[in-house]
């Protein structure tokens, strides 16, 4: 008996599974992408890379978590319990990013398109200027593991989540730079340009008295509300609150604080669908708020399939 040959065997079924956008043909849209995939299949990891692909499109792949220079992935095969997949690449150290910033910034194309949120077609050029590559160039570049008993690393488990994280450089190409140990942010931020996220207001610092609160003439001061739903539901009965003023803020400031939905696989993009909800419920709050819902008044809800 051949004690290296590992058998063939047919994957559970998933439900709700990580499914690839692409059912046949090419892997990618965005040229980055189809880099990524070109790189992986120089490694010649022959018949299980198309194998992972075949995982990949059936969904068999349950989650993936990024984070600085290491994906985690958990995939589902044959046996009962899915295996945990961990794939790590090479960081790169802090001087090499501020190197690289400050080579992306000095041309203003490059910093056009990456604030758009763009891979400039040069990219490669900059990295290898400076003896830097942006995609691996061997498979010593990736350090792979999967607790399958496939000995062969990387095994077709590893392959699916190559590439799904193929289609998600598509939609998010700063995930390439944080798998290398950089967040988008912290790149915008050594180059001195601000994110276009909203920045929370500081908060207070412990130690620091607390100023006294403003008030306008003779009005009393303003008296926190009550954590009891009873008691909150009642205060037209019981007592007059100040509520303060009520003004729109950032519009789903909360949404954009989050970022995008990775490895979203639902119709219709899941920010876009949620910021019109965030939008349709601050135009109803403001509107009972200030009292322009009658009593025969209907709310206007709406639904949209993501």
């Amino acid at each position: 008996m051949n004690w290296w040959y590992y058998q063939r065997t047919t994957p559970r079924k998933v439900k709700g599974g990580i499914k690839a956008h692409s059912q046949r043909g090419q892997f990618g849209q965005t040229w980055w992408a189809k880099r990524w995939i070109d790189v992986l299949e120089t490694f010649d990891i022959g018949e299980r890379l198309n194998r992972g692909k075949s995982y990949a499109r059936k969904g068999q792949v349950k989650s993936i978590k990024t984070y600085k220079g290491k994906v985690d992935a958990s995939v589902q095969g044959s046996f009962y319990d899915p295996y945990k997949v961990s794939i790590k690449f090479k960081k790169l150290k802090t001087e090499e990013w501020e190197r690289l910033t400050s080579t992306f910034f000095e041309r203003p194309v490059i910093a056009a398109k990456l604030l758009a949120g763009q891979m400039p077609a040069d990219i490669e050029n900059i990295f290898e200027e400076i003896g830097l590559s942006l995609f691996p160039k061997t498979e010593s570049d990736l350090t792979t593991d999967c607790d399958c008993p496939d000995w062969s690393n990387p095994c077709k488990h590893i392959a699916a989540v190559y590439f799904l994280l193929g289609e998600e450089f598509d939609r998010d190409p700063f995930l390439m730079f944080k798998i290398r140990g950089a967040e988008r942010e912290e790149i915008l931020g050594m180059a001195g340009l601000q994110t276009e996220k909203e920045i929370e207001p500081p908060r207070k610092k412990r130690g620091l008295k607390k100023r006294p609160e403003a008030r306008v003439g003779g009005s009393p001061p303003i008296e926190p509300l009550p954590t009891s739903p009873s008691k909150f539901w009642s205060l037209g009965h019981e007592k007059q609150y100040d509520l303060g003023t009520v003004h729109p803020s950032t519009s789903a400031f909360v949404l954009k604080q989050l970022g995008n939905f990775p490895f979203w696989r639902g119709e219709n993009s899941f920010a876009g669908t949620m910021k019109e909800m965030y939008d349709e419920a601050s135009r109803a709050g403001l509107q009972i708020f200030a009292g322009d819902l009658g009593a025969g008044d209907k709310t206007k809800r709406t639904s949209k399939k993501i």
